[in-house]
């Protein structure tokens, strides 16, 4: 089968080898862009308050990677928790040297990945008057607020200010619109029309392939996404078939099955 794989450029490659070595005709068309935080000295201030954290929430594999590039690493022992809502994250927690024994998320068999079911591990965990940092990332243009604290995970901060405990926000990376070639608009225009099966991991990628195709119909078009809140975004969008998914390799792959 024909599938798009809409990750940002560093995670899509992974994918495009994994489909393509189960059989499938796999095309990276990243639909993020991502970078460093154009403020890099709130992550140094992050890190010097590092022993002050109860736990540190990461919201994605990129709040990971350019949380922990060129810092040094901590004592573990003395560390706080770190939190991640899916196997990406789990995974580029790992990668950054975090101890397995320090993570938390939600279990590899769990029905969703995202706040809700993080939230459900580590409730019990949760110290009144304690603070807990969350990582994540900041779109460019968004009000002076938002672009000194970031965007995402506002569900969870609200259930730990429940719990008593403090939240601070830091940006540790910026999401961007990409600039496709020419050659990637047309093989998206393609894509659009002749039966290939888009992968979605994100409200906001599906949002940027409206600006980068307007007025495309998508009524033909069929796509797989890894979260309800996505797939409803596919389902507004106009997408003709969407597919609900666990957002790992093998899962896609059995829907990819259940498309065929």
């Amino acid at each position: 089968m024909r599938v798009v794989i809409t990750r940002p450029a560093g995670d899509a490659q992974a994918w495009v080898e994994a489909l393509q070595a189960a059989g499938h005709q796999a095309l990276a068309l990243p639909l993020i862009d991502v970078g460093p935080t154009t403020h890099p000295q709130s992550v140094v201030q992050a890190w010097t308050q590092w022993s002050e954290f109860q736990a540190l929430m990461f919201v994605s594999a990129q709040a990971v990677r350019y949380f922990f590039d060129g810092a040094a690493r901590p004592i573990w022992e003395k560390s706080p928790r770190c939190w991640a809502t899916g196997p990406g994250t789990h995974k580029a927690l790992l990668q950054a040297g975090v101890p397995e024994a320090c993570i938390d998320s939600p279990a590899a068999d769990a029905m969703q990945f995202d706040s809700e079911a993080l939230w459900q591990r580590v409730s019990s965990q949760v110290k009144a008057g304690k603070p807990v940092l969350i990582v994540r990332g900041n779109d460019p243009g968004v009000a002076s607020e938002g672009a000194s604290v970031g965007t995402g995970r506002d569900w969870l901060a609200q259930q730990l200010q429940a719990s008593g405990a403090s939240v601070q926000f830091v940006v540790a990376y910026e999401r961007r619109t990409p600039v496709w070639s020419t050659q990637q608009t047309t093989q998206a225009a393609e894509a659009a029309v002749n039966g290939s099966v888009w992968c979605f991991s994100s409200s906001q990628a599906i949002q940027h392939l409206v600006l980068a195709l307007p007025g495309q119909s998508w009524a033909k078009a069929r796509c797989i996404a890894t979260h309800e809140r996505i797939a409803q975004t596919a389902k507004n969008l106009g997408f003709g078939e969407v597919c609900l998914s666990r957002p790992s390799v093998s899962d896609v792959l059995r829907s990819l099955e259940s498309l065929a």
